[in-house]
Protein backbone atom coordinates (compact mmCIF):
# COMPACT_ATOMS: atom_id res chain seq x y z
CA UNK A 1 0.00 0.00 0.00
CA UNK A 2 1.48 3.33 -1.08
CA UNK A 3 0.77 6.41 1.03
CA UNK A 4 0.23 9.68 -0.85
CA UNK A 5 0.41 13.14 0.72
CA UNK A 6 -1.06 16.20 -1.03
CA UNK A 7 -0.44 19.89 -0.40
CA UNK A 8 -2.01 22.88 -2.16
CA UNK A 9 -2.93 26.29 -0.76
CA UNK A 10 -6.10 26.33 -2.89
CA UNK A 11 -8.68 24.18 -1.11
CA UNK A 12 -10.82 23.73 -4.23
CA UNK A 13 -7.82 22.60 -6.27
CA UNK A 14 -6.83 20.26 -3.44
CA UNK A 15 -10.29 18.63 -3.29
CA UNK A 16 -10.33 18.24 -7.07
CA UNK A 17 -6.90 16.58 -7.00
CA UNK A 18 -8.06 14.23 -4.23
CA UNK A 19 -11.09 13.20 -6.28
CA UNK A 20 -9.09 12.60 -9.47
CA UNK A 21 -6.39 10.66 -7.64
CA UNK A 22 -8.86 8.41 -5.83
CA UNK A 23 -10.54 7.69 -9.19
CA UNK A 24 -7.19 6.59 -10.62
CA UNK A 25 -6.60 4.27 -7.63
CA UNK A 26 -10.04 2.70 -8.03
CA UNK A 27 -10.04 2.40 -11.82
CA UNK A 28 -6.52 0.99 -11.96
CA UNK A 29 -6.95 -1.12 -8.80
CA UNK A 30 -3.78 0.40 -7.39
CA UNK A 31 -2.90 -0.39 -3.78
CA UNK A 32 -2.67 3.23 -2.62
CA UNK A 33 -4.38 5.75 -0.37
CA UNK A 34 -4.34 9.47 0.37
CA UNK A 35 -2.83 9.47 3.84
CA UNK A 36 -2.82 13.26 4.26
CA UNK A 37 -4.28 16.18 2.31
CA UNK A 38 -3.52 19.66 3.59
CA UNK A 39 -3.18 23.35 2.74
CA UNK A 40 -0.45 23.82 5.37
CA UNK A 41 3.20 22.92 4.52
CA UNK A 42 4.02 22.43 8.21
CA UNK A 43 1.48 19.59 8.40
CA UNK A 44 3.57 17.52 6.00
CA UNK A 45 6.81 17.76 7.99
CA UNK A 46 4.93 16.97 11.19
CA UNK A 47 3.30 13.96 9.52
CA UNK A 48 6.65 12.67 8.24
CA UNK A 49 7.98 12.42 11.79
CA UNK A 50 5.86 9.38 12.64
CA UNK A 51 4.40 8.06 9.38
CA UNK A 52 5.47 6.30 6.20
CA UNK A 53 5.07 8.46 3.09
CA UNK A 54 5.80 7.16 -0.40
CA UNK A 55 4.60 9.97 -2.69
CA UNK A 56 4.14 13.71 -2.14
CA UNK A 57 2.23 15.88 -4.64
CA UNK A 58 3.03 19.56 -4.04
CA UNK A 59 1.90 22.86 -5.44
CA UNK A 60 5.03 24.98 -6.01
CA UNK A 61 3.42 28.32 -5.13
CA UNK A 62 1.88 27.70 -1.71
CA UNK A 63 1.42 31.42 -0.96
CA UNK A 64 3.20 31.06 2.36
CA UNK A 65 6.68 31.66 3.75
CA UNK A 66 7.56 28.11 2.64
CA UNK A 67 7.23 27.39 -1.09
CA UNK A 68 6.72 23.96 -2.57
CA UNK A 69 10.39 23.99 -3.59
CA UNK A 70 11.45 24.79 -0.01
CA UNK A 71 9.23 22.01 1.25
CA UNK A 72 10.69 19.57 -1.28
CA UNK A 73 14.17 20.43 -0.03
CA UNK A 74 13.10 19.68 3.55
CA UNK A 75 11.48 16.41 2.47
CA UNK A 76 14.64 15.36 0.64
CA UNK A 77 16.70 15.93 3.79
CA UNK A 78 14.24 13.79 5.74
CA UNK A 79 13.84 10.96 3.21
CA UNK A 80 15.67 10.65 -0.12
CA UNK A 81 13.36 7.89 -1.39
CA UNK A 82 10.03 9.74 -1.36
CA UNK A 83 8.62 10.38 -4.84
CA UNK A 84 7.90 14.08 -5.38
CA UNK A 85 5.44 15.36 -7.99
CA UNK A 86 4.95 19.10 -8.44
CA UNK A 87 1.86 20.94 -9.66
CA UNK A 88 1.88 24.62 -10.67
CA UNK A 89 0.34 27.17 -12.98
CA UNK A 90 3.71 28.91 -13.35
CA UNK A 91 5.49 27.17 -16.21
CA UNK A 92 8.77 28.95 -15.50
CA UNK A 93 9.13 26.86 -12.31
CA UNK A 94 9.21 23.60 -14.26
CA UNK A 95 13.00 23.37 -14.65
CA UNK A 96 13.61 24.42 -11.05
CA UNK A 97 11.39 21.58 -9.85
CA UNK A 98 13.68 18.89 -11.21
CA UNK A 99 16.52 20.10 -9.00
CA UNK A 100 14.86 18.18 -6.18
CA UNK A 101 14.89 14.80 -7.95
CA UNK A 102 11.31 15.35 -9.04
CA UNK A 103 9.47 12.40 -10.54
CA UNK A 104 7.14 14.58 -12.60
CA UNK A 105 5.79 18.08 -13.09
CA UNK A 106 2.06 18.63 -13.70
CA UNK A 107 0.90 21.95 -15.21
CA UNK A 108 -2.27 23.40 -13.69
CA UNK A 109 -5.09 22.89 -14.13
CA UNK A 110 -4.22 19.22 -13.72
CA UNK A 111 -6.28 17.04 -16.04
CA UNK A 112 -7.45 13.50 -15.18
CA UNK A 113 -5.63 12.12 -18.25
CA UNK A 114 -2.31 13.74 -17.37
CA UNK A 115 -2.57 12.67 -13.73
CA UNK A 116 -3.41 9.09 -14.69
CA UNK A 117 -0.42 8.95 -17.04
CA UNK A 118 1.90 10.12 -14.26
CA UNK A 119 0.52 7.70 -11.67
CA UNK A 120 0.78 4.85 -14.19
CA UNK A 121 4.46 5.62 -14.70
CA UNK A 122 5.03 5.97 -10.98
CA UNK A 123 3.61 2.51 -10.21
CA UNK A 124 5.58 1.06 -13.10
CA UNK A 125 8.73 2.66 -11.71
CA UNK A 126 8.11 1.23 -8.25
CA UNK A 127 6.82 -2.22 -9.15
CA UNK A 128 7.76 -2.66 -12.80
CA UNK A 129 11.07 -4.44 -12.27
CA UNK A 130 10.99 -8.20 -12.73
CA UNK A 131 12.65 -8.69 -9.36
CA UNK A 132 11.93 -6.53 -6.35
CA UNK A 133 14.11 -6.66 -3.27
CA UNK A 134 13.38 -6.13 0.41
CA UNK A 135 16.09 -4.57 2.56
CA UNK A 136 16.52 -5.59 6.19
CA UNK A 137 18.76 -4.49 9.07
CA UNK A 138 19.46 -1.03 7.64
CA UNK A 139 20.20 -2.49 4.19
CA UNK A 140 22.73 -5.03 5.52
CA UNK A 141 20.53 -7.89 4.28
CA UNK A 142 18.75 -7.89 0.91
CA UNK A 143 16.31 -10.64 -0.06
CA UNK A 144 14.29 -11.25 -3.20
CA UNK A 145 10.65 -10.38 -2.70
CA UNK A 146 9.44 -13.31 -4.80
CA UNK A 147 11.28 -15.74 -2.49
CA UNK A 148 9.21 -14.65 0.53
CA UNK A 149 6.40 -17.03 1.46
CA UNK A 150 5.07 -15.10 4.43
CA UNK A 151 6.15 -12.62 7.09
CA UNK A 152 5.49 -13.29 10.76
CA UNK A 153 5.49 -10.91 13.70
CA UNK A 154 6.89 -12.43 16.90
CA UNK A 155 7.03 -9.86 19.67
CA UNK A 156 9.53 -7.17 18.65
CA UNK A 157 10.92 -9.41 15.92
CA UNK A 158 9.70 -9.86 12.37
CA UNK A 159 10.54 -13.16 10.65
CA UNK A 160 10.71 -13.44 6.86
CA UNK A 161 10.00 -17.06 5.87
CA UNK A 162 11.49 -17.59 2.40
CA UNK A 163 11.87 -20.55 0.04
CA UNK A 164 15.32 -21.34 1.42
CA UNK A 165 15.62 -20.00 4.98
CA UNK A 166 14.23 -17.63 7.62
CA UNK A 167 15.46 -14.09 8.26
CA UNK A 168 14.86 -12.30 11.55
CA UNK A 169 14.95 -8.55 12.10
CA UNK A 170 13.66 -6.01 14.60
CA UNK A 171 10.99 -4.03 12.80
CA UNK A 172 7.22 -3.61 12.46
CA UNK A 173 4.55 -4.32 9.88
CA UNK A 174 4.04 -0.57 9.56
CA UNK A 175 7.56 -0.22 8.18
CA UNK A 176 7.58 -3.45 6.17
CA UNK A 177 4.26 -3.24 4.29
CA UNK A 178 5.21 -0.15 2.20
CA UNK A 179 8.26 -2.08 0.90
CA UNK A 180 6.16 -4.95 -0.41
CA UNK A 181 4.25 -5.10 -3.69
CA UNK A 182 0.50 -5.61 -4.00
CA UNK A 183 1.06 -9.41 -4.19
CA UNK A 184 1.42 -9.30 -0.40
CA UNK A 185 -1.48 -8.85 1.98
CA UNK A 186 -1.83 -8.75 5.74
CA UNK A 187 -4.14 -11.64 6.64
CA UNK A 188 -3.71 -11.63 10.42
CA UNK A 189 -2.32 -9.29 13.08
CA UNK A 190 0.79 -11.46 13.05
CA UNK A 191 1.02 -12.50 9.39
CA UNK A 192 1.58 -11.01 5.94
CA UNK A 193 1.27 -13.55 3.13
CA UNK A 194 2.57 -13.71 -0.44
CA UNK A 195 -0.65 -14.39 -2.37
CA UNK A 196 1.29 -16.04 -5.20
CA UNK A 197 2.65 -18.72 -2.86
CA UNK A 198 -0.71 -19.94 -1.54
CA UNK A 199 -1.53 -23.56 -2.45
CA UNK A 200 -4.37 -24.32 -0.02
CA UNK A 201 -6.75 -22.42 2.22
CA UNK A 202 -8.54 -24.35 4.95
CA UNK A 203 -11.61 -22.26 5.75
CA UNK A 204 -12.58 -24.33 8.79
CA UNK A 205 -9.55 -23.29 10.84
CA UNK A 206 -8.60 -20.22 8.75
CA UNK A 207 -5.20 -21.64 7.86
CA UNK A 208 -3.14 -20.94 4.75
CA UNK A 209 -0.63 -23.41 3.29
CA UNK A 210 2.15 -22.28 1.01
CA UNK A 211 4.11 -23.98 -1.80
CA UNK A 212 2.96 -27.50 -0.86
CA UNK A 213 5.08 -27.40 2.29
CA UNK A 214 3.16 -28.58 5.36
CA UNK A 215 5.51 -26.57 7.57
CA UNK A 216 4.87 -23.35 5.63
CA UNK A 217 1.65 -22.24 7.24
CA UNK A 218 0.01 -19.03 8.45
CA UNK A 219 -3.46 -17.95 9.49
CA UNK A 220 -6.32 -15.60 8.62
CA UNK A 221 -7.52 -13.45 11.51
CA UNK A 222 -11.25 -12.72 11.99
CA UNK A 223 -10.64 -8.99 11.49
CA UNK A 224 -9.01 -9.60 8.08
CA UNK A 225 -11.02 -12.57 6.79
CA UNK A 226 -13.74 -10.91 4.69
CA UNK A 227 -11.39 -8.49 2.93
CA UNK A 228 -8.72 -11.16 2.44
CA UNK A 229 -11.09 -13.67 0.84
CA UNK A 230 -12.61 -10.98 -1.38
CA UNK A 231 -9.17 -9.92 -2.64
CA UNK A 232 -8.06 -13.53 -3.04
CA UNK A 233 -11.12 -14.60 -5.01
CA UNK A 234 -11.15 -11.52 -7.25
CA UNK A 235 -7.43 -10.98 -7.75
CA UNK A 236 -6.45 -13.93 -9.97
CA UNK A 237 -4.47 -15.44 -7.11
CA UNK A 238 -6.73 -18.52 -6.94
CA UNK A 239 -5.24 -19.75 -10.23
CA UNK A 240 -2.41 -21.21 -8.17
CA UNK A 241 -4.91 -23.49 -6.45
CA UNK A 242 -6.85 -24.63 -9.49
CA UNK A 243 -9.86 -23.40 -7.54
CA UNK A 244 -9.03 -25.54 -4.50
CA UNK A 245 -10.20 -24.10 -1.20
CA UNK A 246 -10.71 -26.70 1.52
CA UNK A 247 -13.93 -26.05 3.44
CA UNK A 248 -13.69 -29.08 5.73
Amino acid sequence: MLNFVLCDDNLNALKRLESMLESVFINKKFEAQIALSTTEPSDIMEYLKNNIVNVVILDIDLKSKVSGLDLANLIRKKDKNIYIIFTTGHLEYGLLAYKYKTFDYLPKPVTPERLEETIDRLFDDIYGNETNFVRLDNNKTIIKEDSIQYVQKDGMKVIFHTDTRDYETYSSFKKILPQLSSRFMQCHKSYIVNMDKITDINVSDSSIFLDNDENAKCYIGPKYKNEFMEVFNNGNFSNNLDGYINAK
